[in-house]
């Protein structure tokens, strides 16, 4: 793994971190749609695919919500207009627009 040793982030290194061997473009992972490939390798090899036993080996399933803990330390928010819809900033702020602004 490529790091920046003063404050642990992950620096991109130019070559595709799904595995691949390609180049990846500059200040990118990934080459284009790998990012989506490297998360379903990984999801075979350390959950059987299955996103139940992703959130089980974490420790979250229908008593332990991995959406209250988004909403609480991942960055996530809910909609301004009451609708109990909850997603990062960005996903938010399209929601808004789609079903709120008319």
């Amino acid at each position: 793994m490529t790091t920046n040793t003063t404050t642990n982030r992950l620096v991109p290194n130019g070559k595709c971190w799904c595995g691949c061997g390609a180049d990846a473009n500059l200040g990118k992972f990934f080459a284009q749609g790998h990012d989506k490939v490297a998360e379903a390798a990984l999801m075979a090899v350390e959950y059987e695919a299955s996103v139940p036993r992703l959130l089980a080996e974490h420790g979250y399933g229908p008593d332990n919500s991995v959406r209250q803990a988004a909403l609480d330390r991942g960055g996530w928010q809910l909609c301004p207009h009451g609708c109990g819809y909850a997603g990062a900033p960005t996903s938010i702020r399209k929601h808004v627009r789609k079903y709120h602004e008319k």
